[in-house]
């Protein structure tokens, strides 16, 4: 992996000089953030409403959640080491927990299969459960939506891939407004590519509460159809969305976006060493592997923990977790003590 050229500089010190032992990348001074809003005639874009300016990074804390994420480890692995990212970044200060799906799907995730009432009242119970798991923790709700969802049929462009309604992404929006949650769009590119389906997406993505996530499971390079296979992504992909990610982030005033990075083999991201870190954009390599517990711990022990990147993800799949003998999903206690704890969690 490629290190900010302002790293962190040998062990981990004392909190109360963290400050000053650490050359890093500064937060940016005090920048005003921007939310959607309505036009009024003149030529805004779809941020041009200016929100309180972010406080400045408190970089004592973020060393000390850092070593707090970290669980303990002694591999000297993680935490990662890199930039300080810029004002009004959520990682590593809170802990999020997304529910995922499309509304066309009951099969894809709880988002489909129960009508919003119940899916809002369900995440806020998921919520409190993960709150009382870890209390120095905040955790805060998000709505993961697949805006791109790869297909069995070619569809007109012949790429495999279906691009979800306007109407249907204004849903998941509203939807996280209602409890004040993140929103990340998936996609699924199959048979297109990064650069042809993100920037379909930009009008989102200037929204400061819309964040990304990308799938190499359905990234088919190979020409195959999705799920004939699994798919792959290359750093040189990855790079390819944060920098994109990165440019939205500085055009439009906005705090850090995450970009979660779905992954349960090896072969899912090849290179992982030459993804990049900067200070807009922080990265979850997210263990999207259902079944037995102890083969999701097992996956999560080979594929994120053994190639870090800079912070982890954890999927829970209500259904398919329990399709194996002697399985269950996994509790909030449970999955903390995984050595680095997931800071992003996804029920499906």
């Amino acid at each position: 992996m490629k290190k900010s050229a302002l790293i962190w500089t040998g062990a981990l010190l004392v909190l109360s000089l963290s400050t000053l032992s650490f050359s890093m990348c500064k937060p940016d001074s005090a920048k005003g953030q921007t939310v959607p809003g309505e036009g009024d005639g003149k030529a805004k874009s779809d941020t041009d409403i200016v929100k309180p300016t972010a406080p400045p990074l408190d970089t004592a804390l973020f060393i000390a959640k850092l070593n707090w994420n970290a669980n303990g480890d002694t591999s000297g692995m993680w935490p990662v080491k890199g930039a300080y990212p810029n004002a009004g970044a959520i990682l590593p200060f809170k802990r999020i927990v997304a529910y995922y799906g499309n509304f066309y799907s009951k099969k894809m995730g709880v988002l489909g299969e129960y009508s919003e009432d119940v899916v809002i009242e369900k995440l806020n119970g998921e919520i409190k459960r993960w709150q009382a798991a870890d209390t120095t923790m905040e955790v805060i709700p998000a709505i993961h939506y697949i805006a791109a969802t790869a297909q069995g049929s070619p569809g007109d462009a012949g790429k495999y891939r279906l691009r979800m309604p306007t109407a249907q992404i204004d849903k998941a929006i509203k939807m996280a407004q209602k409890m004040n949650a993140l929103v990340f769009l998936d996609v699924q590119i199959a048979l297109s590519t990064l650069p042809e389906e993100i920037p379909v997406l930009e009008k989102y993505l200037k929204m400061p509460n819309v964040h990304l996530g990308i799938d190499p499971e359905f990234s088919m390079k190979t020409g195959k159809k999705p799920g004939s296979v699994i798919g792959t992504m290359d750093a040189a992909d990855i790079n390819w969305t944060s920098d994109y990610l990165a440019k939205l982030v500085k055009a439009n005033n906005l705090p850090p976006k995450i970009l979660v990075v779905h992954r349960f083999t090896r072969a899912m991201v090849t290179n992982y060493k030459q993804i990049k870190l900067q200070p807009e954009i922080q990265i979850v390599m997210d263990m999207d592997g259902w079944g037995h517990q102890a083969r999701k711990f097992n996956t999560y022990k080979q594929f994120v923990y053994k190639e870090p990147v800079q912070f982890t993800g954890f999927k829970l799949f209500y259904k398919n977790d329990l399709r194996e003998a002697n399985s269950h999903v996994l509790t909030p206690a449970e999955v903390l003590k995984l050595k680095p704890q997931p800071i992003y969690i996804q029920y499906q």
